[in-house]
């Protein structure tokens, strides 16, 4: 039977799989599309590459492509099913020689051009082995010449998150070393990894690929709280994609198969279009909605205001904090946020939090007065908390057993004076419940900013075969404890924060309500990290900080606050030292955010001047739903005095313009060229940081 003939395709009206099953060459990914019919060659990219300490790689190289094992399995049988909205495929793989069986696992849901995909591995075998590496996803993006493709990458830091490029991937894996003429694969790759627990710290685990010519894009997501890997690199057939939770050439990750023992990988995701990067984003856009944990707050989109930036920085009192909640109410926040340092007696609380009882200095009447006036003042009450930690000097450490941290060689893990709670020991998970539970049921907290300022590195050696197994049965126990919370309490609003954008990862954020998008502190520097944030986390989810100060003239105040508005406007600031007129700018803020947010749940995000770059002076945020899109243009120091945006969704239609905010400073000339689609920006005053926010309509829906 040739190979046409034994293709298993699968999918719906917004996607098509096809895996081509022979018995002359591995099972491999063929096509992976929105619907693109067009023919493609062959897959030879096997589907699940498996590394194990018998049967290394085919070849000699340090990527996962052409692992042993992963070259030798055969197709097993495969099943389809329909659960709800989604759409499950399961396609087994068997080798003969160890007698493991891997189970790929695609699902997507229906109308989405995206798919998460994960890989079990069982050891059907009579002989344990051990596994120090397995593919989540591992496909050829075939069809496409290497010369056409580029790269999408971001890398991240504190402070500066979501840095993001695209280049061909010629200049990122090699130049063209005519592998036809050798016969082989070639044996480089660009492989990206993520240590530790600071899943987003370093490199982001979304990337992509774009063919320039075609349009057609891959865009990935890992879904992990812990280590991951991507890479990419090229085949005799093209480039190919691979995407792993932890490895043990990365990780000190390996985990032995007795006979009977499985292991799943992390989730992938996998968001395809025929409509370049701008199409696959929307597609993983409306993916993630779909991973995302229903709750009341997807919905109603509270607006936040905490009182940390560049306001009481840890230093809360209740003398501070009461005239800051009623300066807050009046502006509108739906809910206050007490951040760190309620729980500090003796300014030094770094080195011994982990009781997380509040502080009778700070509030000599106890924390129930200011959390009574929030809610009396139609708020709901917030409280900072870094559940993980246990600071060296806590009572705490003495409390909890020693087996409930994270370890190496029987001595706790210390990161800057933090011991690390292991979640696997029950003693770790039941402490963690009883704070939970007690500021919610016995204080009545309805918000909880859960932050995360260490990364123990490897992992724990304790009752693990590897440092990097204990580490991520540790990510999968703080998983689960979160789903357990939201069980108990499944009102309560979870943000996601770890030093800023440190761990904004899917594992979490399918969990969690919003996510803290940076420590940021310098106004100037957070444009850039909230017009990236929709790569990497869903707009309703970007909590965006805008910090406005008494001191500021008009245009920066609107300048900050327009920073927080296409997204989950995240408010602080000393509003009880403005003066009436600045209240009143961020009460219209606010307002005009109140207005919009329910059409943001549903928007897909555009770059009308491409991703943007640290230093670029003009950043601009599209958010597109239907015939409106929400517009963002700020300007910087050193900016022209005009920017073109380009805006094609809307070429050809006539457009209205309107301003949103802000209303009470000069209006900017904008001017539309329909043919074209593209609208000029010209700011009609001096200022060299200004910024606004427009609703552009159409009386037609775009498609």
């Amino acid at each position: 039977m040739s190979w046409r003939d034994t293709s298993l395709v699968w999918g719906h009206r917004a996607l098509q799989l096809t895996i081509d099953i022979s018995g002359d060459g591995p099972v491999a990914v063929r096509a992976l599309s929105d619907g693109d019919r067009r023919h493609h060659t062959r897959g030879t990219q096997p589907l699940v590459e498996l590394l194990v300490a018998g049967a290394g790689r085919a070849r000699v190289s340090q990527r996962f492509s052409e692992t042993a094992v992963g070259r030798r399995m055969v197709y097993a049988g495969s099943q389809q099913r329909r659960d709800g909205r989604w759409h499950e495929l399961r396609v087994d793989l068997r080798d003969e020689q160890t007698g493991l069986l891997a189970r790929t696992v695609f699902r997507s849901a229906d109308g989405t051009s995206a798919v998460q995909v994960r890989a079990t591995v069982t050891n059907h075998g009579t002989q344990p082995l051990p596994l120090l590496g397995v593919t989540s996803f591992a496909a050829g993006f075939l069809g496409h010449p290497m010369e056409n493709i580029d790269l999408v990458r971001g890398d991240s830091e504190w402070l500066g998150e979501g840095r993001w490029t695209r280049h061909p991937l010629r200049d990122t894996v090699t130049a063209d070393l005519n592998l036809a003429m050798h016969g082989q694969d070639g044996r480089g790759r660009f492989a990206v990894v993520s240590t530790g627990t600071w899943s987003t710290g370093a490199h982001l685990p979304t990337g992509g690929i774009v063919d320039r010519d075609s349009g057609h894009a891959w865009l990935w997501q890992i879904e992990h709280n812990g280590p991951w890997r991507w890479e990419v690199g090229e085949r005799l057939d093209g480039a190919y994609v691979a995407l792993l939770g932890p490895t043990d050439i990365d990780h000190q990750w390996q985990q032995p198969l007795r006979p009977g023992d499985s292991f799943t990988t992390v989730p992938v995701s996998v968001a395809v279009s025929s409509a370049g990067l701008d199409g696959a984003v929307a597609a993983l856009t409306g993916h993630r909605r779909t991973l995302v944990r229903p709750h009341r707050d997807r919905s109603t989109l509270p607006v936040v205001f905490n009182d940390y930036m560049n306001t009481l920085m840890g230093d809360p009192t209740t003398a501070k904090l009461l005239p800051l909640v009623d300066a807050a109410a009046d502006a509108g926040a739906e809910v206050f946020c007490v951040d760190a340092g309620w729980y500090d007696n003796d300014l030094t609380w770094w080195d011994s939090v982990g009781e997380w009882q509040p502080s009778q200095i700070r509030f000599p009447h106890g924390i129930e007065e200011v959390l009574t006036r929030i809610r009396d003042r139609d708020m709901v009450p917030g409280l900072w908390l870094e559940p993980e930690v246990i600071g060296v000097r806590s009572p705490m450490a003495d409390k909890l057993p020693p087996e409930a941290f994270l370890q190496r060689g029987g001595v706790r893990l210390v990161e800057h004076d933090r011991y690390h709670l292991d979640m696997r020991h029950p003693a770790a998970a039941a402490h963690l419940d009883e704070v939970v539970d007690r500021l919610v049921e016995q204080l009545g907290v309805g918000y909880l900013k859960l932050d995360y300022n260490i990364d123990p590195g490897a992992g724990t050696d304790l009752d693990v075969d590897s440092v990097g197994a204990g580490l991520l049965a540790h990510n999968r126990a703080h998983l689960a404890w979160l789903d357990r919370l939201h069980h108990r309490h499944p009102d309560l609003i979870l943000e996601n924060c770890a030093s800023g954008g440190m761990r904004m990862d899917y594992a979490l954020l399918s969990r969690m309500q919003l996510q803290s998008t940076s420590d940021q502190q310098d106004y100037r520097h957070y444009p850039p990290i909230a017009v990236a944030a929709p790569m990497s986390v869903l707009p309703e989810q970007s909590a965006n900080w805008a910090y406005p100060q008494p001191d500021m003239p008009d245009e920066q105040l609107a300048f900050t606050l327009c920073t927080g508005m296409l997204g989950r406007l995240y408010l602080s600031g000393r509003l009880d030292a403005m003066r009436p007129d600045q209240l009143r700018a961020v009460r219209d803020a606010v307002e005009a955010y109140r207005g919009i947010r329910t059409d943001l749940a549903d928007t897909v995000p555009l770059w009308p001047l491409g991703l943007p770059a640290w230093s670029d002076p003009w950043l601009s945020l599209a958010l597109r739903r239907r015939d409106v899109t929400y517009l963002g243009v700020w300007r910087r120091d050193g900016a022209d005095r005009s920017a073109t945006l380009r805006l094609p969704h809307l070429a050809g239609q006539q457009v209205a313009v309107e301003l949103l905010h802000p209303r009470h400073l000069p209006p900017w000339t904008c001017t539309w060229a329909s043919a074209t689609g593209r609208l000029t920006v010209t700011p009609t005053c001096p200022e060299p940081f200004t910024a606004r926010i427009f609703r552009i309509t159409t009386d037609a829906p775009t498609p």
